[in-house]
């Protein structure tokens, strides 16, 4: 039956290869009704994914269409006999024999035989025959050799991980995962920080990268790692996950996997994860957040790019040239995002990963779709977008934001001041509430309004106009008649004057402003 490693190929043969159906079904054995089934199914879908377009979730449900695997019923699968635990065990036994050759016990070393009885004696189901040839590979092994490679432009990227311990948000020492990617014909290097080392950070290090250098390489190289292997199918053949095989359709590369203990065969980016990690962070350690971070070590792959090597004419910047114009275009960033279903909670929040983040509070028992990136929170609501939260590193932690209470505040409004909300708004808006609004919630909910609608700075400037005016009379009519002003800009420029008769014709007109609105109120209550 056919799997996704089938579809992959058959795919990569029709599009890269520009090889007929009729050719493609005389070389995979599969029936030519099937190969075209495959192939007509990928051009419908990324025809539609062509066309621009800007629905984030209409985007991911076309994506995961392309990438899905063939429907099929599994059957069991018999494990292959020559495991790695048995190779191990025989290997032990062979050196066990060596240190008896080297100890004058010759003639007491185990032969064949006498290891395949231990090797049944110790629960493996093998045969005389599979543990005689597993013996003679061992041993007539030959010495590695290596040989250099010459690449092509845009041939090979090389992927890797490595662990980064840095202090980011509160201070706290963290371990971090760094993605690493360095092109082997150029050695251009890309590195990005994530939280963890899991296949959703694995597919996001690619899409990144993918769209940093806007497009994708011909093959992809990577260890054993477990994101990337599925399992082991005897000694070499090595089975992908089928995220890897999904990213690989999407993207149309080829993959590649280096020989157990055998990192010399991904040099460059063992070779880059050393160097960058050494560059960017034995100089600076403290981050006010992840976001911060990335960047700084953004700058830091830039710098490496643009430096000179000692035995080459161009730098690594340079050479990538040579490689862009040969990439495979790319039709938009991979959904890498964990799509989840989560329903509002009393408190106006959606739960992931044991942490609590606020939305609107016109969601509450409302189930929200969630978009979860390693380091963002995307919240909608059928379409709309109504929340955007950076992940918190924490657990068991409060993550609120102000606006999305506003309705309930005002029917509340002495819910404010011990709210999880006001203790995380910004310290300036603590400020003015500190200075002029104390016992004045509800004007205080207003003015959070009138920040969200002119923002923070047109606010401040208003107040600063205010106090130079009337230092003890800060009131919420006052800040908005001046922050819907047209003439705002020239206004402003007026009170820092120093010409008096402005000030006082100023003064007399805010003054007269205040009585008429004090009178309006009298005569309505």
């Amino acid at each position: 039956m056919i799997k996704l490693m089938n579809k992959q190929d058959i795919i990569l043969m029709y599009i890269r290869d520009k090889k007929s159906k009729r050719a493609i079904a005389r070389e995979t054995g599969f029936a030519r009704k099937t190969v075209d089934k495959y192939i007509n199914e990928y051009e419908t879908n990324l025809m539609e994914l062509g066309v621009e377009c800007n629905d984030d979730i209409k985007r991911q449900e076309l994506i995961q269409q392309l990438t899905n695997k063939p429907e099929y019923k599994s059957s069991p699968r018999v494990k292959t006999v020559v495991t790695d635990a048995l190779i191990k065990r025989i290997q032990f036994y062979l050196d066990e024999n060596k240190t008896k050759r080297l100890t004058g016990l010759s003639k007491q070393q185990k032969k064949k035989k006498d290891i395949y009885e231990v090797l049944v004696s110790e629960g493996f189901n093998v045969s005389y025959t599979t543990v005689s040839r597993t013996i003679n590979k061992i041993e007539q092994k030959a010495q590695e050799a290596y040989i250099k490679q010459q690449y092509v432009p845009g041939d090979v990227v090389e992927f890797d991980w490595g662990s980064v311990k840095i202090y980011t948000e509160g201070g706290v020492l963290r371990e971090y995962q760094m993605a690493v990617f360095t092109a082997a014909y150029s050695n251009f290097r890309w590195a990005k920080l994530f939280p963890k080392q899991n296949t959703q950070c694995f597919l996001e290090s690619h899409s990144d990268f993918f769209e940093y250098v806007n497009g994708s390489f011909a093959e992809v190289v990577y260890d054993n790692m477990r994101l990337v292997i599925k399992k082991f199918v005897g000694r070499n053949e090595k089975e992908p996950t089928e995220a890897l095989l999904k990213l690989s359709l999407y993207y149309r590369f080829n993959f590649r996997f280096c020989n157990v203990r055998s990192g010399n065969e991904k040099g460059h980016v063992e070779r880059s994860v050393e160097v960058i990690r050494r560059k960017a962070f034995s100089k600076k350690d403290r981050f006010n957040s992840l976001d911060e971070a990335n960047q700084y070590l953004l700058e830091t792959c830039q710098f490496l790019n643009e430096r000179h090597s000692y035995d080459k004419e161009k730098s690594p910047k340079e050479l990538f040239q040579d490689e862009k114009v040969k990439l495979l275009p790319t039709f938009g960033k991979y959904e890498s995002a964990r799509l989840e279903l989560l329903r509002v909670d009393k408190y106006s929040t959606v739960v992931v990963d044991t942490c609590h983040y606020s939305v609107p509070d016109r969601f509450v028992n409302k189930i929200l779709k969630c978009n979860i990136y390693s380091n963002d929170i995307i919240v909608y609501f059928e379409e709309e977008k109504v929340a955007h939260h950076k992940k918190n590193p924490g657990a068991f932690q409060w993550i609120i934001k102000l606006e999305h209470y506003l309705n309930t505040l005002y029917r509340k409004p002495n819910a404010l001041i011990n709210s999880c909300a006001f203790k995380q708004i910004d310290g300036n808006i603590q400020n003015i509430y500190n200075s002029f609004f104390i016992g004045k919630e509800k004007d205080f909910i207003e003015l959070l309004n009138l920040i969200g609608e002119v923002g923070i700075e047109s606010v401040e400037r208003s107040i600063e106009v205010i106090r130079k005016i009337t230092p003890t009379s800060v009131t919420l009519d006052k800040i908005k008649f001046i922050c819907q002003r047209n003439d705002e800009e020239d206004y402003y420029k007026q009170y820092f004057e120093n010409d008096s008769s402005i000030v006082n014709n100023s003064i007399n007109l805010l003054n007269n402003y205040a009585e008429l609105l004090s009178e309006r109120k009298d005569g309505m209550s």
